[in-house]
């Protein structure tokens, strides 16, 4: 095996420079590949049945990225009941993603990031609409177009801050005083969205 690692490496050098690469998803046609070789090989074997379809047929077209960067990001922000943002173009959103606040501008590269209870802000011209949200995904395509997907949403203009402490107060407590793993689950997660719409609130 020891013996074979020059000759790995220098094939491996030898495609490198002849400008192999791996391809990229953008890299990618926008239509769906055929199945040609699928039903090829199946009419050879089964001339008299039509060859079943496969997942491929059914999916839609990846619409082309564009040839330049838009000067607007459009936002789509969804909740299982409602649609808050539908199609709104902006300059830029922020994301309060697990690994950490997430900047989204027009042209940002395809992204899929959990989020964490916290704030999004929507940065339109001089204005700014923040929004807690609880936790959930954020869809960023490769197309300037962002999905963005949370259980609950809130513009941090109506959230009462003495709500807010009273709940924190009451969680804080129920976590102490918690006999289960099950009692404190619950009552760390209600600690952490209320500290998180604390946070909000006076940062």
């Amino acid at each position: 095996m020891l013996r074979q690692g020059p000759r790995f490496l220098l094939s491996r050098a030898s495609a490198a420079s002849m400008g192999w690469r791996r391809q990229f998803a953008t890299d990618l046609p926008a239509e769906t590949a055929g199945d040609s070789k699928f039903v090829e090989a199946w009419k050879k074997v089964i001339p008299n049945i039509d060859p079943p379809k496969t997942p491929s047929a059914y999916m839609a077209p990846r619409p082309p990225n564009p040839s330049t960067i838009p000067s607007k990001l459009t936002v789509n922000l969804v909740l299982p009941y409602s649609s808050i943002l539908s199609g709104k173009e902006v300059d830029m959103v922020i994301v309060p993603a697990t690994t950490g606040h997430m900047g989204v501008l027009p042209g940002h590269v395809a992204t899929i990031a959990e989020l964490k209870p916290g704030i999004l802000s929507v940065h339109e011209g001089n204005d700014v609409s923040k929004y807690f949200l609880s936790g959930g995904f954020a869809f960023v395509h490769a197309n300037s177009v962002a999905d963005i997907i949370a259980i609950e949403a809130t513009p941090v203009d109506q959230i009462d801050p003495n709500l807010v402490q009273k709940g924190l107060a009451e969680f804080q407590q129920k976590l102490n005083s918690a006999s289960t793993d099950v009692e404190k689950a619950e009552a760390q997660i209600g600690v952490d969205v209320h500290s998180a719409l604390n946070a909000a609130l006076t940062g």
